[in-house]
């Protein structure tokens, strides 16, 4: 006999092995779901015609096919651009993501993009390469006493609030600016609306973008916003490349407009060879891995597991996105 509560859940090609692995641990541990793993386009047309949820990327033609879908997990925690489209965002499908999976490892990779501009580590690195014994005097500014900085937050999510919490616990001012918090989260002195970002970029030693990659943010950051920064400031990107223009970057650089750049992500991935952020002494950069760390497979399939269930028990989802936002 099939429960009162039952449902159809697809999950949409490709497969890996570890999707594989997931349908059969998510068959077991929430009952309710009859989960339907489609390893190509053709099986996946088929199934999602009665399907009540699904899993990955779904195309439009796949949307038009769907009679009955209610929920979405994105596989990701901020897809990029493409994921949402205009038919997908007025759909009444729900689409829910993988944020807040990420929070500890990048937390810790902003702090320790910041932990090495105060050191001057992106002085030191170089010397080492070049074998070069030569200690900076302590007027050169080489060296940030962390209690008289201040950080702004560009987007205190999940990330940004951890980031937040381990900024402030080495005596650094933390300012922020969030479209949906309305609370200050631990370590934030001061939370701010998006609107205010221009006013709070000259008072900060370090800008740390944590900010999704959305119609809002695409390319907001440009050559008048770091002209607004402090010449002794630095710039960090670890939320998504799309949201900052490099070409302006550079040339901000190179006017002394800002004195470094941390990164993470990039308008183009992989960043080109022959870009010129590759060899500025000022810079330093990690090949978007900042959210790699243990546990994330796991703590993809918890949230997994607890929508299905909520989504079976009518109760609400974890992580649902806006979709006329990206997030």
């Amino acid at each position: 006999m099939v429960a009162s509560n039952s449902f159809k859940f697809v999950t949409l090609p490709p497969q890996t092995d570890k999707t594989r692995e997931w349908a059969r641990r998510l068959a077991n541990a929430v009952p309710e779901a009859r989960v339907v793993v489609a390893e190509d386009a053709d099986t996946a047309a088929r199934e999602i015609v009665d399907a009540d949820a699904a899993f990955g990327w779904l195309g439009k033609e796949l949307l038009a096919k769907a009679t009955k879908l209610r929920w979405l997990q994105a596989p990701m925690a901020a897809p990029p651009a493409g994921y949402f489209y205009p038919e997908l965002t007025s759909h009444a499908v729900r689409v829910t993501n993988f944020r807040e999976i990420y929070n500890d490892h990048i937390g810790a990779h902003i702090l320790a993009f910041v932990l090495a501009f105060a050191r001057g580590l992106h002085r030191f690195i170089p010397q080492q390469l070049r074998r070069e014994w030569k200690k900076s005097p302590l007027e050169a500014g080489d060296v940030l006493h962390l209690p008289e900085t201040t950080a702004l937050i560009v987007g205190v999510g999940g990330i940004g609030a951890e980031a937040a919490r381990l900024l402030a616990a080495f005596g650094v001012t933390v300012l922020a600016t969030d479209a949906r918090r309305t609370a200050k989260p631990d370590g934030v002195a001061e939370l701010h609306p998006p609107q205010a970002l221009d006013d709070l970029l000259p008072r900060a030693d370090f800008v740390i973008l944590t900010v999704p990659h959305t119609p809002a943010t695409e390319g907001f950051f440009n050559r008048a916003r770091f002209q607004r920064m402090k010449p002794t400031a630095f710039f960090i990107n670890i939320g998504r490349g799309m949201t900052t223009r490099l070409d302006d970057l550079v040339a901000a650089l190179r006017a002394g407009e800002i004195a470094g750049a941390g990164l993470d992500v990039y308008e183009k991935e992989p960043l080109p060879a022959d870009h010129p952020l590759w060899t500025m002494p000022n810079v330093l950069l990690t090949p978007h891995m900042a959210g790699h760390g243990p546990y994330l497979d796991e703590r993809r399939f918890e949230i997994i597991a607890d929508n299905c269930r909520a989504f079976g028990a009518g109760l609400p989802l974890r992580n649902e996105v806006d979709k006329a936002s990206w997030f």
